[in-house]
């Protein structure tokens, strides 16, 4: 069908990536893909999350947005008549449910209550806050109008009191810049990728012909990304990082794909043309050789299609809906990607057959770099082995001191208005926050009373208590901290909470207690996501190669490969380092989705590779050629298309690097280092060591295997 009817395969896919970026972009009547993503730390079935809805049926509340005025006199009657009158004017909009600041409350601002409202509760300060909150019934459409009423006023408080400066909070103006700051960051990435893997690939090829259509097969796979993402948005919340994730992956392995694809249809015609010019191909041989590669480029991209998507799906085990999300969508790209690599590269080398050529068709050398490079490695493989092996552990070591937090405003870099906002809230206002751990308990507030003075109170770290009367069963008990929501002191008095119960049901929740139960569930639904991704991944590899040994050393190095990508990542984002060239500040940790996600992607790309170089070397050894031979050849004609690929994925997640979101720069550090990694120590280096020890042993099968394989496997 691609060498037969190539025009219309490429239209089909010219409307359907037309289609797809207008949905994306436009929307279908519910506002474009990044209207409708979401933020926030992510969530897991567990205790801290029942506790937390316990707290919101009993107390529901509405939305919440803040002013910070600073630079004043706080003991200005100007300032004091400012500071009520604009609170009497957003009491009066349609929809708001109270509003706060010190110089409304009875005693004045220099009450207990009024001070939490005070910078730094002193009235030296120069600073003081307005809390507004709206009704928690309200519809979208007067939501929207008493948000922006309310926010008009705080506009102009900055005119009425000369000289002062002021800030707007909100959590949902936090969710729109991280929001915003994706669909930027995004746009950067593809910005620096497009152009640099057109150019890259314009040198690999030796022409614009060539370098142009694994790029237009890329293009085409983000707009079905983006239209798959925006369909997915319907079904579940879906995380505003997941798209910077899902979609520069995609164009990732597009780019692979098409590298592969093309390499293969030059290949294919210089055989079939032999000395002739390239213009001198009939329609029939380029038919024939668009075919012969589908049957067999085509297979491995096929094959790594699979294996992919099946590392993805291995984060639909997990009970993180996030996790769940992230698989999805991280499937549904992959197999548009694996699609265009199967149907709209070949067509489009159909069509440009000639011109793909050049103006030669001279065959690719059997001895170049690669080839040089197996023999020189056969030499001393165990040598190689060693120094290999040493150098991945080492990068490896500090992944063992990870420290894994979550990041909410801190998602965003030190400048932004949001970040500057609510860390200046969390030094200045701290005593209006959340408490840092919540009881919540199934008893009476005297019970629950006498149980927070005699168990809680003397609690390490604890500074305080206080009980409330949340619904006729059940009441919430507020533990104050002398230190951070997620610090180790408020980790260790979660545990402590938990580990002595009181007589009566409790559950406790807050920020530590969210994080504890989220890696907890993820550390638990760990080994059948692990089991399912490595027992389909065994699979295919034997099915392609007939081999166990081959897919169980692949499996072992790729576990090298990736705990050495984490290991890097967490010296220089937990312990500090690179922070002023990649731009970031640290947070003491590690973002909790990083391990998952890197570990399911990387272990799809090291698969990836894998499958490129060992499907050659397959199909050179069951042609007839020794395991030496094989291994040689092989590397010689994937190694360009490995190191091509590698270097055009860098430059893609390079597009992370310099995005402004930190889990998003911390992915693309990892996945940068996973790829440069993967590509050059394993492939090129520990793979053929180990083949070459291995010798014959590489394709060995135990004798009922072999024979199944012999009749049902599949090979090029």
């Amino acid at each position: 069908m691609t060498a037969r009817h190539p025009w219309r395969i490429v239209t089909a896919w010219a409307l359907l990536t037309v289609a797809a970026f207008a949905v994306a972009v436009a929307g279908v009547g519910g506002g474009s893909l990044f209207s409708r993503l979401t933020s926030g730390d992510p969530k897991v079935p567990g205790e801290a999350l029942t506790g937390r809805e316990i707290i919101a049926e009993a107390e529901p509340e509405g939305s919440s947005f803040f002013l910070t005025v600073d630079g004043v006199d706080l003991r200005s009657p100007a300032v004091a008549a400012a500071a009520r009158n604009l609170a009497a004017e957003i009491t009066a909009v349609p929809g708001v449910a109270s509003v706060v600041n010190p110089y409304v409350l009875p005693e004045g601002p220099t009450s207990p209550t009024a001070l939490s409202f005070v910078a730094g509760q002193s009235l030296d300060s120069g600073g003081f806050m307005t809390g507004t909150t709206l009704r928690p019934d309200l519809t979208d459409a007067d939501h929207d109008r008493a948000r922006a009423a309310v926010e008009a006023a705080y506009d102009r408080m900055a005119t009425t009191l000369p000289g002062a400066q002021t800030a707007v909070g909100s959590g949902s103006a936090l969710v729109s810049e991280i929001t915003d700051q994706i669909a930027l960051d995004l746009r950067t990435g593809e910005g620096i990728a497009l152009p640099l893997s057109f150019i890259l690939m314009v040198v690999v090829f030796g022409g614009f012909v060539a370098a142009a259509m694994p790029v237009l097969g890329a293009i085409a796979s983000i707009g079905g990304a983006l239209a798959a993402l925006y369909g997915f948005t319907y079904v579940l919340d879906l995380d505003a990082s997941v798209v910077n994730v899902v979609t520069l992956l995609g164009l990732a392995l597009s780019i692979d794909y098409g590298l592969l694809v093309v390499s293969r249809v030059r290949e294919e015609l210089r055989l079939i043309a032999a000395d002739r010019p390239a213009r001198e191909l009939t329609r029939a041989e380029i038919g024939q050789g668009v075919s012969r590669t589908v049957a067999t480029a085509g297979r491995t991209v096929l094959f790594s299609g699979l294996t992919v998507a099946i590392s993805l799906a291995g984060l639909l085990s997990f009970d993180a809906q996030i996790m769940r999300a992230i698989g999805a969508a991280g499937v549904s790209i992959v197999l548009i990607a694996m699609l265009a690599g199967l149907s709209l590269v070949p067509a489009l080398c159909a069509i440009s057959a000639r011109r793909l050529l050049g103006k030669g068709t001279e065959t690719a050398p059997e001895v170049g770099v690669f080839s040089r490079l197996a023999r020189s490695v056969r030499r001393i493989p165990w040598v190689v082995i060693t120094l290999s092996t040493l150098l991945l552990v080492a990068l490896a070591l500090p992944t063992l001191s990870m420290r894994l937090t979550t990041t909410g405003a801190k998602l965003m870099p030190i400048g932004s208005p949001q970040r500057d906002f609510f860390d200046r809230f969390d030094t200045d206002y701290r005593q209006l926050g959340l408490p840092a751990v919540t009881v919540v308990a199934e008893t009476t507030v005297p019970q629950a009373t006498q149980w927070a003075t005699a168990s809680v109170a003397g609690l390490p770290h604890v500074v305080g208590t206080s009980v409330r009367q949340l619904d006729p069963t059940h009441v919430a008990v507020s533990v104050a901290l002398d230190d951070t929501d997620l610090s180790d002191a408020a980790r260790s008095t979660v545990e402590r909470l938990r580990a002595d119960r009181p007589a009566f049901p409790t559950w406790v929740t807050g920020q530590a207690a969210a994080l504890a139960d989220f890696t907890g569930a993820i550390t638990s639904r760990a080994p059948y996501a692990v089991g399912v991704v490595v027992l389909a991944t065994f699979v295919l590899l034997f099915l392609m190669t007939g081999s166990v040994v081959i897919p169980t050393k692949a499996l072992l190095l790729n576990v090298l490969s990736l705990g050495a990508s984490l290991g890097v990542v967490t010296w220089i984002f937990q312990q500090g380092h690179l922070q002023g060239p990649l731009g970031f500040t640290p947070v003491g940790g590690i973002d909790s989705m990083l391990p998952p996600l890197v570990l399911a992607f990387g272990f799809g790309l090291s698969m990836d590779y894998e499958l490129f170089l060992i499907s050659r070397m397959a199909e050179l050894y069951h042609r007839g050629e020794d395991n030496d031979t094989a291994v040689e050849h092989g590397l010689q004609r994937s190694g360009r298309i490995i190191t091509s690929a590698a270097l055009l994925a860098a430059i893609v997640f390079s597009g992370f690097v310099v995005g402004k979101v930190l889990i998003i720069k911390q992915m693309g550090v990892a996945l940068t280092v996973a790829i440069i990694l993967d590509a050059t120590v394993v492939r090129m280096l520990l793979v053929p060591a180990t083949m070459t020890v291995l010798g014959r042993w590489n394709w060995w099968a135990p004798g009922p295997l072999s024979r199944w394989h012999a009749r049902h496997g599949i090979s090029e």
